[in-house]
């Protein structure tokens, strides 16, 4: 392990950049993973990070100090406290940071359970949205463009390693990919109309997603917190499903709808 003790070392600073720029994440291709945790399910998954900057004070606690000595020297770096307090906004407390490739995911269309996001743009609602699909058992999670960036660290934050137990694809065609979907089952299989069917999640006017028929393979869509799925998604999808909720309840957060059709969807498949 390399003690540095400089914000000028040139190893630390790039690192430093990586954390701060989000030009400097979508450009090199990489991101910051923030906190032991994220460190830890990474390594289970993917193996060891490129590079682990570890406080001093934070490897003074056992599950820290025992994640690191699993990693390889060269790849860690122990760095004073005040360094990472002074030149990041990352609070001293989180203590762990590890600089990991951002996986560039392509879609596919072998899942039996695909979420859509269109558009969202808080992070913390994409970052919520992967933890759900990951808890749900989704093979993946296909984003349009304009959705918040899945690797950014507050999307990372609230996925809480939800990134590294489904396949994400971002800067989908969700109504492209949809068509495609629903004319074959697998990329190995012949292609047949309807094998897949689309779920389009609306507030609104739609089918109780409760007793609406869902079958495998599926691909929930979920849209924009404001505006909802695009005309255009949802005409692609086979049924509009809608959340039955209590008079004056105009519609649930987005993540928190994602989450409720996630797993009636679940449910059914299951039966």
């Amino acid at each position: 392990m390399l003690r540095i003790t400089s914000p000028a070392n040139p190893r630390l600073r790039e690192a430093l950049r990586l954390v701060e720029s989000a030009r400097e994440r979508r450009k090199s291709g990489r991101c910051v993973l923030e906190g032991a945790h994220l460190l830890a399910v990474y390594r289970e998954r993917h193996g060891a990070p490129e590079l682990v900057i570890v406080t001093e004070d934070a490897l003074s606690r056992d599950e820290v100090r025992l994640l690191v000595d699993a990693l390889p020297p060269a790849n860690v770096v122990a760095v004073p406290t005040r360094l990472i307090a002074e030149h990041t906004a990352v609070p001293p407390e989180v203590g762990v940071l590890a600089v990991v490739p951002a996986p560039r995911g392509t879609p596919r269309l072998d899942s039996r359970l695909t979420l859509l996001v269109e558009d969202v743009q808080d992070p913390g609602n994409v970052g919520s949205m992967l933890r759900t699909a990951a808890a749900a058992g989704c093979e993946q999670v296909l984003l349009s463009r304009d959705c918040a960036f899945a690797w950014s660290p507050k999307v990372l934050r609230a996925g809480q390693g939800a990134h590294f137990l489904t396949h994400i694809a971002e800067d989908v065609d969700l109504v492209e990919w949809l068509a495609r979907f629903r004319g074959a089952a697998s990329a190995s299989a012949p292609a047949r109309a309807g094998s897949g069917m689309a779920v389009a999640t609306v507030a609104r006017d739609g089918e109780d997603v409760f007793t609406a028929p869902l079958r495998a393979p599926l691909a929930v869509a979920v849209g924009n917190e404001g505006a909802g799925l695009s005309v255009a998604l949802a005409e692609a999808c086979d049924v509009r499903v809608t959340i039955p909720m209590a008079g004056g309840s105009e519609s649930l957060n987005a993540a928190a709808a994602a989450a409720v059709v996630l797993f009636e969807a679940v449910r059914q498949l299951r039966g």
